[in-house]
């Protein structure tokens, strides 16, 4: 019946209210029109990398305020379809406004994740490194499947994905793999996947089909600007270039092109093949290994204030944050959440937004 679908819609409004105030749309909108009046300014597109900044602000910020209202019209008129149909007694809308209902319901659990996203590099782009654990071969494997599942996960939001650097397995899967994900709060999400992920299967690569267990490291980091406060001393680097391997035709194999830096001090690696020349892999590798010195620091902070509040929880970066469990049942646990699902396949497809949501929560709510 229609009328039953009246306390639903009315429930919709409500959430949708809740979270126009919560995004503090109309603090927004007032941002919106003064990045808008600096870029009609006449000598605005004389300096391309402020000029570049600003218009990336103005589209960050002009995301989710042109989600919401897109909602608020969606449901507008669901409303108008809902009072229509009961007038004409017309029960044959009754599937048509549950489907445009279930959209909305799931656009709003969207936004609610961007009304968690408060940190001050939330927005920015980031990378994500997998390192394979012990174990050889099937460990390599378990980490070519999260980089498929990120992957995948990237490519469902509109993400653009690229391979910064990658060290193939000995006989098959990954060593290790850096990507440059590229998406607004790309690194809001995927610092929720950040720690250690651990696989329970029958190995296919076990000629005795025995069960084995596998661990794969996943850290994030985000892509920072120079505003950043995050200084390197280039005398505490060392730099070493070596011959990129991989597909990439004939350049890539017969030029140094490749390079390594290694930050003595902490001892931070990073490397990167990506791209054509030597001095852009430097200055690549260069952001990559200012973004590991502030996830650093940003690490003891998080230690200094879980020391200060009791927090017993490990923190650390290599922590188990996640199991997946293929043999003898089907489960996946997030650890620190207790988030859970029996449907792998889906999750190993890139459905992990139930982590990243569970994660974004309990963090607002500094259970974790």
């Amino acid at each position: 019946m229609l009328e039953d679908l009246k306390p639903e819609i009315n429930s919709l409004k409500a959430r949708l209210d809740e979270m126009g105030a919560s995004l503090d749309i109309e603090r927004k909108e007032e941002k919106i029109a003064e990045l808008e009046y600096k870029m009609g300014e006449p000598t605005f597109w004389d300096d391309a990398e402020y000029a570049q900044k600003i218009n990336q602000e103005l589209n960050d910020v002009k995301i989710s305020v042109d989600r919401y209202k897109e909602l608020v019209v969606k449901l507008d008129d669901v409303q108008v379809m809902l009072e229509l149909g009961m007038e004409d007694d017309d029960d044959s809308v009754e599937a048509d406004i549950k489907a445009d209902m279930e959209v909305i319901d799931k656009a709003l659990e969207e936004l609610h994740l961007e009304v968690l996203l408060s940190g001050k590099y939330d927005a920015n782009n980031c990378y994500l490194t997998l390192h394979a654990g012990a174990g050889g071969t099937e460990a390599q494997d378990w980490t070519s499947m999260l980089l498929r599942m990120y992957g995948r996960w990237a490519e469902r939001r509109g993400f653009t994905v690229e391979t910064e650097d990658l060290l193939p397995g000995d006989e098959a899967g990954v060593k290790s793999v850096t990507l440059f994900i590229k998406g607004h709060n790309a690194y809001g999400y995927l610092k929720s996947e950040k720690g250690v992920h651990r696989l329970v299967r029958i190995s296919p690569f076990d000629a005795a089909a025995r069960r084995h267990t596998s661990f794969c490291a996943c850290d994030i980091m985000p892509e920072l600007d120079d505003t950043a406060d995050v200084k390197i001393n280039m005398d505490e680097v060392r730099v070493d270039t070596y011959r990129a391997s991989g597909a990439g035709g004939q350049h890539i194999n017969k030029t140094s092109s490749a390079v390594r830096m290694t930050h003595e001090p902490t001892g931070i690696v990073v490397q990167c093949q990506n791209e054509r020349s030597q001095i852009q892999n430097r200055e690549q590798c260069l952001k990559m290994l200012r973004a590991k010195l502030f996830e650093l620091e940003e690490e003891k902070k998080e230690k200094e204030i879980a020391a200060l509040e009791g927090d017993q929880q490990k923190i650390e970066w290599g922590s188990q944050i996640r199991s997946y469990v293929f043999h003898p049942y089907n489960l996946v646990k997030d650890h620190r959440t207790n988030a859970e699902t029996a449907n792998i396949p889906k999750v190993m497809d890139g459905e992990i937004d139930m982590f990243i949501s569970a994660f974004l929560a309990a963090k607002a709510n500094k259970q974790i």
